[in-house]
């Protein structure tokens, strides 16, 4: 019990009783205005007690997110057991025990109306109660999932820049290789190969923080990364670039060829005599890279420092798989080209936040639910009051709460009943039978 909680009640119950006493007092006078007060206590703390640890062991046994209906359920049998017997046990400690009346008339008359009365805006307030803890729970798990999906989000970039950054170590400590040999070997070479170097370095760091570039920027960058590794080979390692020109316009993960060319140097020896032909060419939207399979003893069970970075990046941008095949002959690698930069999975909706989108979906339906409840709760008994006062002996209110009751109730069966399931399981079936046929 917290000290809002307390305070709560107490003004709550002193609002109430000047209400009641400035509607219904026949003579308005201190006294009488402390007696309706009093009065309002007397309702008000034991309901307040029984509603609020009722509903707060509810909500340990069955919570709103994950059992909505089970909560629903034995929250409204709750609710109305729970301040029936409260309403009617203060009704006849104090009609019968203190004031005298007959115990035959207390479920008859005028006392009949007084607990149905009481016993609805006791329903009203349990059922505004409930509805407060619903939106409280619910509000937690929608907090909960947009921090889990920040999460996700953050170790997923993390996870591609940590990536990226495999690169550029890589890349310049085989570069730095080739370099030193051709110092040696032939310094004007050397000298060159410095410039085409840097140029290639250049574009390395400007791509460093793209996820994405055109396929006609990496074969260019491919093609300058294939002079150098020419100039270290000479006649030892051949290139042939046979891509179409509608497939130049498309994406490619950044700097994948280069790694692959990388790839194949490291894992396959070479010679003038027996050359290693590399050939790289598109193919139903897809850029392969083959060499014919010539493989180093000393790394043959070794899937290659860039294959993997190249599977592990295209896994977190795209559904799109990289394909690998081998044969004795060759060993090909395929790269998915993407034709549009948002079909990366980045860019498409996970699963967490379809779930997301989805409770948020089940939130407003269950607002508009509640708020549907705690109206017909207010508007009825109100037209009740009405109806008796000008025209006790026509009841018309039955119109209104029988035809509001009907629309509530297909409205409680739509949220949580048959309707939902049947929708559901009815799309289902259209989207088999749709996938069936295709």
């Amino acid at each position: 019990m917290t000290r809002k909680f307390i305070n709560t009640i107490i003004w709550t119950s002193i609002l109430a009783g000047l209400i009641m006493f400035v509607a219904f007092a026949n003579e308005k006078t201190p006294y009488n205005a402390l007696l309706f007060i009093a009065t309002s206590f007397s309702y008000s703390i034991p309901l307040a007690f029984v509603n609020g640890f009722g509903n707060q062991w509810l909500d340990t046994k069955f919570s709103w997110a994950n059992e909505t209906k089970k909560r629903l359920f034995y929250g409204i049998i709750f609710i109305v057991l729970g301040n029936a017997i409260v309403v009617l046990t203060r009704n006849y400690i104090d009609f019968v025990l203190i004031q005298k009346t007959d115990p035959n008339k207390f479920f008859t008359g005028i006392t009949a109306f007084y607990n149905w009365a009481v016993i609805n805006v006791a329903l009203l307030i349990s059922a505004i109660l409930h509805a407060k803890s619903f939106m409280e729970e619910w509000k937690k798990s929608a907090k909960k999932e947009v921090f889990e999906q920040k999460i996700i989000t953050g170790n997923v970039s993390a996870q591609f820049e940590s990536l990226k950054n495999q690169l550029d170590p890589h890349f310049l400590f085989n570069s730095l290789n080739v370099l030193s040999a051709l110092i040696d070997e032939n310094p004007q070479q050397a000298q060159q190969f410095t410039e085409s170097m840097s140029k290639i370095y250049r574009y390395v760091l400007e791509q460093k923080d793209k996820e994405l570039v055109t396929v006609e920027e990496e074969l260019d960058f491919a093609k300058t990364y294939c002079v150098l590794l020419k100039t270290r080979f000479e006649n030892s390692v051949n290139f042939v670039f046979e891509v179409d020109e509608k497939d130049k316009k498309f994406f490619v993960v950044p700097l994948s060829l280069q790694l692959l060319l990388e790839n194949c140097i490291k894992h396959n020896f070479a010679t003038a005599n027996n050359p290693l032909n590399i050939k790289i060419y598109s193919e139903e939207g897809h850029l392969l890279i083959e060499n014919n399979l010539m493989q180093r003893e000393q790394v043959k069970d070794s899937p290659g420092i860039g294959l993997s970075n190249i599977v592990q990046r295209y896994s977190l941008l795209t559904k799109q798989h990289v394909s690998i095949e081998k044969s004795e002959d060759f060993f090909r690698v395929k790269i998915p080209i993407l034709t549009q930069k948002n079909t990366a999975m980045a860019m498409q909706p996970t699963s967490e936040s379809i779930a997301y989108n989805r409770a948020s979906k089940r939130v407003k339906e269950l607002k508009g639910f509640y708020g549907n409840l705690i109206s017909y709760c207010l508007v009825i008994p109100f037209l009740i009051i009405v109806n008796l006062y000008t025209a006790p002996r026509y009841h018309w209110f039955w119109w209104p709460m029988l035809g509001w009751g009907i629309g509530l109730a297909s409205h409680a069966l739509q949220v949580f009943g048959i309707g939902r399931n049947w929708e559901e399981k009815q799309i289902r079936k259209i989207l088999e039978k749709e996938n069936f046929n295709k």
